[in-house]
């Protein structure tokens, strides 16, 4: 059973989502809070496996909840939820460890597949963020636009280490490696290191 709380500030959304899942065998409704204060509360003494994010929130970014979530608990799940697909929001939520991004607009069959997708420790991007995540690029080369910070993490996978040994070089946490990782496989459309590499040799990136 997969474990979900919600962060929205908005009770309808909130009701709304609620009301799709609440009869699902396969999810459990841990609650919900209607501001990032009231999230952290709430795990200062609890945890699920998945939480839905509003990037928008009354008191503070999602964007910096979800990174300081992910600091603490690092095991939990952030899917984004938002009416949002700019490039920029995108990016950010992954950047900050986000697993996954879906639109407000979701049906209830894509709701479900996005929960499952991310509590597995897979990442999840609906059709809309996926299209902006992979049509990211330099208008010179035509080739995706990486971060500083991923161009870095590139070059050590191409050099064979693991996601705590570049982590220590990095001096960061396992989660933020890994959430770069999943980002450079997804701007670059590759599946695992061994197709990562060869787009990035053949591409000259590394």
């Amino acid at each position: 059973m997969i474990s979900v709380f919600i962060v929205d500030d908005h009770p309808v959304v909130v009701e709304g989502i609620r009301s799709l899942l609440i009869n699902e065998k396969e999810i459990h409704w841990a609650g919900h809070a209607l501001s990032a204060a009231a999230c952290i509360d709430y795990f200062a003494e609890n945890t699920v496996d998945v939480i839905l994010m509003d990037i928008n929130l009354p008191d503070k970014s999602g964007i910096d909840l979800c990174a300081e979530i992910k600091k603490s608990k690092p095991h939990i799940q952030v899917l984004a939820l938002s009416t949002m697909n700019q490039p920029s929001y995108i990016h950010k939520m992954m950047e900050k460890g986000a697993s996954g991004y879906i639109l407000k607009n979701a049906d209830k069959e894509e709701l479900l597949l996005s929960i499952r997708t991310v509590a597995e420790g897979k990442t999840y991007l609906c059709p809309e963020a996926a299209d902006v995540m992979k049509h990211t690029y330099n208008s010179e080369t035509g080739k995706p636009i990486l971060t500083r910070r991923e161009k870095e993490i590139l070059v050590l996978i191409a050099s064979g280490l693991t996601n705590g040994e570049m982590a220590e070089k990095l001096f960061v946490s396992q989660w933020t490696v890994d959430s770069h990782r999943k980002s450079i496989m997804t701007k670059l459309n590759t599946k695992n290191a061994a197709f990562l590499i060869k787009y990035a040799i053949e591409n000259g990136m590394i």
